[in-house]
């Protein structure tokens, strides 16, 4: 359920929510725009009037990651960024998680030229899907190394993980930080209404997060579109689910305008549900959710970059 301390306030301009994106101090509009969804739109000129009319709206957290499209969403959310960079919270990803501070730096940097600016506001480790991962990174000589020193020298002001593979790997990531004194500033998993019957992001992971005040990055509140294929719930449905946990922002995939337009009309018209209203909605989707049959990032690679470019971990 929506937590009380997820007060919302107000565009000044626009209807859009927003929320604290846990201790940070930034405040997220309810939902953001997803990165590599940006990089499928129809050209370059489709992807900067995707970006003006979702700031225009009040839309303020973009996604993105040094991986996606081999770098062309990052290239073309930077050039839409121009002159409204200040404007909005920038977040992207970095894939390092076996090859250390080296490569951590390179595609830091890399990312930067692409997105034509000086700082990353969250910067996180991708794809946090193997039960290996957590020490691989947390090593010495490790990626989080470059990262802490990316920070203090200005060039990242928080930092983050994803993952969407198992709730488990989440929390060894979480115990992994603890270990190491650290606390991460966000968190992103996927969270819908099939994942609160299987494997859930939501049941295992989401209260730790909230405990502990860590920004909650909810994605994939559709599944890509395959939520939508069970014919269970309607797209309005299940961003308004996802919106109805305590997350700080939910990423949502628009690579077009009536697509951006459905995810604003969700995040205008959303009321925080009620028990009953949560209840109808999780019977509707229990029977399709029960083997993840929905939820292939869970189940199979087919959501797994890092599979598929193994070169990018080492």
């Amino acid at each position: 359920m929506l937590s009380g301390s997820l007060a919302f306030a107000q565009d000044s301009t626009a209807d859009i929510p927003k929320r604290p994106l846990g201790k940070s101090g930034l405040q997220t509009s309810i939902i953001g725009m997803g990165g590599f969804h940006l990089g499928s739109a129809d050209d370059q000129k489709t992807a900067q009037r995707l970006v003006d009319e979702a700031i225009d709206a009040g839309i303020n957290f973009f996604d993105n990651a040094w991986e996606y499209h081999k770098g062309k969403s990052e290239e073309w959310l930077g050039s839409a960024l121009k002159g409204k960079r200040d404007r909005v919270i920038l977040m992207t990803k970095v894939c390092t998680h076996g090859r250390g501070k080296d490569k951590a730096m390179e595609m830091l940097e890399e990312s930067l030229r692409r997105l034509q600016t000086d700082r990353i506001d969250l910067l996180q480790f991708h794809e946090v899907i193997r039960d290996s991962d957590p020490d691989r990174i947390f090593a010495k000589g490790g990626a989080i190394e470059i990262v802490l020193e990316a920070k203090k020298a200005g060039k990242v002001r928080f930092i983050g993980f994803t993952g969407h593979k198992s709730p488990d790997i989440h929390l060894k990531m979480l115990a992994a930080a603890a270990q190491h004194g650290f606390t991460f500033d966000a968190v992103q998993m996927p969270l819908n209404v099939m994942d609160a019957h299987f494997n859930s992001f939501e049941r295992k992971v989401l209260p730790s997060l909230t405990q502990h005040g860590i920004g909650v990055l909810g994605m994939k509140p559709m599944g890509d579109h395959f939520i939508l294929g069970s014919k269970t719930v309607t797209a309005v449905e299940c961003l308004h689910y996802s919106m109805n946990l305590p997350t700080s922002v939910v990423i949502t995939g628009c690579d077009s305008l009536p697509i951006l337009q459905q995810a604003l009309q969700a995040a205008r018209t959303f009321k925080p549900m009620d028990s009953s209203q949560v209840a109808a909605l999780l019977a509707k989707t229990a029977k399709a959710a029960e083997t993840g049959q929905f939820e292939l990032y869970k189940t199979t690679h087919h959501f797994d970059g890092t599979v598929a470019n193994p070169q990018w971990l080492g």
